[in-house]
């Protein structure tokens, strides 16, 4: 359990002996100011996430209207500031830093000439962020996210731990969400994991998903008296995977939701929470998967990412996994790596 002292962005009033009335010093930068940056930056500051929230992006006018606009609002948040600037020094011993920089996919581009540009992107920004903040913890959120973490933490060199993707943080609390509205119970209560690519490969760990204290395929009636069986299971995972599509054709971008679930992310670095996630990082001999970043269950704390565990999963899943490692893979080694 986090002590109250450890939370960032709390006020220390108290004086005494050995104790600090300097308040604990937190600070994220975000990289990119569009949709997701911007949605981030709010929703970090809204939680009382950090301390410090800075905005780097090489639109001058358009970063500094966006710090200015959630700047006006910090009087109805927890104790915190936040600015913006086109200089890469605003990010200058950030304790994370976050990615959400990269190409937009334009109408009828394929996934790869995005993952193409995108990589060119992280070639010339990487080595100057890790210029400037070199112990930060970095998370990766800029799509096709497995491909560009993997790209990305070549290009900085910095050690595995160090440097993941968002993954499918956002992809389980989809799921979560659609279990908990066809059961009838909290989605808070539903413990279930989208593992593998985030993308169109991911694969849904049905058999280790659980509500309660009840495996999820041993569950029972959902809310219409009907069963959670294999071709309702196969809806909501269909569901999961064209949220985003959907998200994107109604509105332009998806923000609200992967907002919220990176700075679940980041609460678990800086408070050091050793919560289970589902992040995307580097893999080495998991269920025979090696070198390769996508998602799985995996404890993620102040040095960032920690053991990755493995549940229980059906030959089905295991070679599911295994494709979705393989699909990332040959996208990567497209681009050099």
């Amino acid at each position: 359990m986090t002590h109250h002292d450890d939370v960032p962005g709390r006020q220390e009033l108290l004086g005494g002996e050995g104790r600090s009335t300097e308040p604990r010093r937190s600070k994220v930068a975000i990289v990119g100011a569009g949709a997701v940056g911007s949605t981030l930056a709010y929703a970090s500051l809204l939680r009382g996430a950090a301390r410090e929230v800075v905005l780097y992006d090489l639109d001058k006018a358009k970063v500094e209207a966006e710090a200015l606009d959630i700047a006006h609002g910090i009087q109805f948040t927890p104790m915190g500031t936040v600015s913006g600037s086109d200089d890469i020094a605003i990010c200058a011993d950030a304790d994370v830093v976050v990615i959400t920089a990269g190409a937009k996919q334009r109408p009828g581009q394929s996934r790869l000439d995005l993952a193409g540009a995108t990589i060119d992107i992280m070639r010339a920004l990487v080595p100057r962020l890790v210029e400037v903040a070199p112990d930060a913890v970095y998370i990766m959120v800029a799509n096709p996210v497995d491909v560009v973490t993997y790209a990305g933490l070549k290009i900085s060199g910095l050690p595995a731990e160090q440097f993941f993707g968002s993954g499918t943080v956002l992809d389980s609390s989809r799921l979560r969400y659609l279990v908990a509205r066809e059961c009838g119970v909290a989605v808070q209560n539903v413990h279930a994991y989208i593992a593998g690519e985030h993308g169109d490969s991911e694969i849904p760990l049905w058999s280790s998903a659980m509500i309660g204290a009840v495996p999820l395929l041993q569950w029972g009636f959902t809310v219409d008296g009907g069963l959670l069986d294999e071709a309702r299971r196969a809806r909501i995972s269909e569901e999961v995977v064209g949220a985003a599509y959907r998200i994107i054709a109604g509105k332009g971008a998806t923000n609200y939701a992967v907002g919220l679930a990176v700075v679940r992310i980041i609460e678990a670095v800086l408070r050091d929470e050793h919560r289970v996630l589902s992040v995307s990082s580097l893999l080495e001999d998991y269920l025979e998967i090696s070198d390769v970043c996508m998602s799985v269950p995996t404890v993620v704390g102040r040095a960032g990412v920690g053991r990755r565990l493995v549940p229980v999963v059906t030959e089905t899943e295991r070679a599911g996994l295994r494709r979705s490692a393989e699909s990332i893979r040959s996208v990567a080694q497209r681009f050099g790596f």
